[in-house]
């Protein structure tokens, strides 16, 4: 591969795998949520997110050339081949976090996928034009989850003020961009995610304001996902998810 191949790979591998990894996380709610309609809710939004991977490792196994499948990079790389951003890996925790991970992540996706719609990238473009559909609905579902948690009671208001510390330090890595992801947005074929970052404060800002809370600053402060640094939670994660793979490669069912 060429060099603007080569990066075109990374980035879908990115974008796969923030999509894989969070799909698992929320799959880890399947009969553990607060009552049955949200356990079928999260694992849908969780089904969402593994089609997401899928098109991207599809598309990045054509580009590589290689003749490896979809599920050969979901479940045959370890923790420092996988890209994701770091926010999609850490642990579910307990309702309230998870929800407004989730919350942040569903207003970072239907601003950023919303311009990766209009990519130079005719299939990059189409997937994008189908994930933004399923990111707004996913919006529209964790709003009001975080005025409920943040008006209800004072322990689900501490939960979510709790969470909102833990998640703080990992906000700043989405929008922190790699020269090789400045080369592709320079290319009209990937976003440059620092440029909707006023947009996500104002609107996380503008949405916290009805419960009193308040956005803390968002700036990098760890990082390393892109480049396969990652947490100590990924590797357990991957050994849950890649278990019948690797125990059984090349099964097919």
């Amino acid at each position: 591969m060429n060099e603007q191949q080569t990066n075109l790979y990374r980035f879908l591998i990115a974008l796969a795998d923030d999509s894989i990894v969070l799909s698992h996380r929320l799959s880890e709610w399947c009969s553990n949520a607060p009552y049955l309609e949200e356990d079928l809710a999260l694992s849908n939004v969780a089904l969402d997110y593994l089609g997401r991977a899928r098109m991207f490792y599809q598309y990045a196994a054509e580009v590589e050339g290689k003749g490896r499948t979809e599920d050969d990079l979901a479940y045959h790389r370890n923790e420092r081949e996988y890209t994701n951003l770091l926010i999609h890996e850490l642990p579910i925790n307990d309702f309230a976090f998870t929800m407004l991970r989730q919350f942040y992540l569903d207003v970072f996706y239907v601003k950023y996928l919303q311009k990766l719609s209009l990519s130079q990238d005719k299939m990059i473009a189409a997937i994008a034009q189908k994930a933004i559909k399923e990111s707004r609905y996913h919006l529209k579902r964790s709003e009001p989850w975080i005025i409920q948690l943040a008006q209800g009671t004072e322990e689900s208001l501490n939960r979510i003020l709790v969470a909102k510390e833990e998640l703080n330090d990992f906000i700043g890595e989405l929008f922190d961009m790699s020269e090789w992801e400045k080369s592709l947005a320079e290319n009209g074929i990937s976003v440059d995610r620092e440029s909707i970052k006023a947009e996500w404060q104002a609107y996380v800002q503008g949405f916290f304001a009805q419960s009193d809370i308040e956005l803390d600053s968002v700036e990098l402060r760890v990082h390393g996902g892109r480049e396969g640094i990652h947490t100590e939670h990924l590797g357990h994660m991957l050994s849950e998810m890649q278990y019948l793979q690797r125990a059984y490669p090349g099964n097919e069912w």
